[in-house]
């Protein structure tokens, strides 16, 4: 299902990786085996608005932008919805026109357009919306993405002068050797601190840069022609909605979270739904990819299964204690309490509330909001707690 009219997402907006494949034919071919595929159906322009049920049985209704309305059902679910760049409001964007975005800059690159041609010095300006107040996290594609660009303003014509403005250069890995590339090539690299960002101000048929520069200890102006700002990469702005919709979590940087790092890093703590791509966090385009593999073959783990073996700890309800008073229902995070008719021949007969144990994650919630007894967890009812404290302390004054 594709919120839009066109398959690829933010890669529609790359040309190469940093090893040098070329993304638009990449995309191109698994868009040709997706349309083509006779087992898969697609939804061009449809949003999900509602679901209901458990892994292997969920139930969702998909809206159109036309307001049509379908209900499909299905066992698993990968979430996939990609983030947003961000819009900067700083070094002058929107307000001087030779301050664009990498990607903008790309495209510019590309059509050979006429202030790319005829400039001859360029300042990338790292970390633009990223590791800062309220975004303190790397986009950790940005270094990579703009070391590329030096190179190739370099290699086409070695004359120019072309400056990257970093708080810390993070070329990891493999890509190490792109960054010594542009040292060699002449590249100049500046650092600067959050406390003393650059200043972007035009003047005349150029732009000035002041950044303070801390091996010379005093303040550095550079004379450019373009400034390109390596933005963040940051959640999409529904991600909080679509959290709440499939009760899903949401980390502290508004990406989606998975229900353990190191165990289940394409999981979600609701099972049968997974994760990959930029909605999980920043990442380039083979993380991307690896990670996508790694969800499909979670997800093909539940779907080649005739029935899928639930874990022993769940959620009781003691019928004779529940009073129906449905303080457990109103809390329970993954929405597997009801409440019902204690009897359904006879509704004045009383309230009670019944697990889904398919929902159910044994949290515990539900045990601890209940005032009655009326719920308890397998293996952690207050009669068993209550023996292995007086064996503990037994086993203490002994």
């Amino acid at each position: 299902m594709e919120r839009t009219d066109r398959f690829g997402g933010n890669a529609l907006n790359l040309k190469h990786t940093w090893s040098g494949q070329h993304v638009p034919s990449e995309v191109a071919k698994l868009v040709d085996k997706v349309v083509l595929h006779e087992k898969i159906i697609i939804h061009m322009e449809f949003e999900v608005t509602a679901i209901e049920g458990f892994i292997g049985n969920f139930k969702s209704t998909i809206t159109g932008n036309n307001g049509s309305r379908k209900t499909i059902e299905h066992g698993i679910v990968i979430i996939a919805t990609g983030a947003e760049p961000y819009i900067p409001r700083e070094y002058g964007y929107g307000l001087i026109s030779r301050v664009v975005t990498s990607v903008q800059f790309d495209k510019l690159y590309e059509l050979n357009e006429v202030h790319v041609r005829k400039a001859r010095n360029f300042a990338f300006i790292q970390c633009v919306g990223s590791r800062e107040e309220n975004n303190m996290y790397c986009s950790k594609v940005c270094c990579t993405h703009s070391v590329q660009s030096a190179i190739g303003l370099k290699k086409e014509n070695p004359n120019r002068n072309v400056y990257i403005l970093y708080r810390d250069m993070r070329t990891y890995g493999q890509r190490e050797s792109l960054y010594k590339e542009a040292r060699k090539l002449g590249v100049i690299f500046i650092n600067y601190e959050l406390h003393g960002k650059p200043n972007v101000k035009e003047n005349g048929q150029v732009i000035e840069v002041e950044v303070w520069d801390h091996v010379l200890h005093r303040p550095l102006k550079l004379v450019v022609d373009m400034v390109i700002l390596s933005v963040a990469i940051r959640p999409r702005g529904d991600a909080s909605a679509l959290s709440k919709l499939f009760k899903i979590s949401v980390g502290e940087d508004g990406f989606f979270q998975e229900a353990h790092a190191k165990f289940k890093p394409v999981d979600f703590a609701v099972e049968g739904m997974y994760v990959a791509g930029l909605a999980h966090y920043p990442k380039p385009v083979e993380e991307s990819v690896a990670q996508a593999l790694a969800a499909s073959s979670r997800a093909v783990t539940v779907l080649a299964k005739n029935s899928v073996t639930l874990d022993g700890i769940r959620a009781v309800v003691d019928n004779e204690k529940c009073d129906g008073c449905a303080l457990c229902v109103d809390i329970c995070p993954y929405d597997a309490i009801t409440l019902v008719d204690r009897f359904a021949d006879d509704p004045d007969a009383g309230k009670v509330i019944v697990v889904n144990e398919a929902q159910c994650k044994g949290c515990g919630i539900c045990q601890g909001s209940c005032p009655k007894r009326g719920v308890f967890i397998t293996g952690f009812t207050m009669e068993q707690i209550g023996v292995q404290i007086t064996a503990a302390l037994t086993a203490l004054i002994q």
